[in-house]
């Protein structure tokens, strides 16, 4: 099984958060997960959920702020093995683009 997930971890704050946001995913580094970080949150990979939800604490729990914002979607297809990158390239297909990225 594979668990996918978009996760948006951010303090609230008036100047820019990067530097917290780096810490945030940076987290993520402890566990077995993979990601990608994009403009609007980080698409996280992990074989189950509770390894997920594990790895949505830390990165929460990294940002040093007095309020800190969280937004965690899952979608966890309990049938299937599909990767994120496969969903992507399952799109590209439709669009008949060639896929973007593909893992051998």
């Amino acid at each position: 099984m594979t668990v996918v997930a978009l996760l948006s971890v951010a303090p609230v704050i008036e100047e820019s958060m990067a530097e917290e946001v780096a810490s945030a995913v940076e987290a993520l580094e402890d566990f077995d997960v993979d990601y990608q970080t994009n403009p609007m949150g980080t698409v996280i990979e992990a074989d189950d959920v509770g390894t997920l939800f594990a790895a949505a604490e830390a990165a929460h729990r990294a940002v040093d702020a007095d309020r800190v914002s969280t937004v965690l979607k899952i979608d966890d297809k309990r049938d299937s093995d599909d990767a994120a990158y496969e969903k992507v390239d399952a799109v590209e297909e439709h669009l008949d683009r060639p896929a973007r990225r593909s893992r051998e």
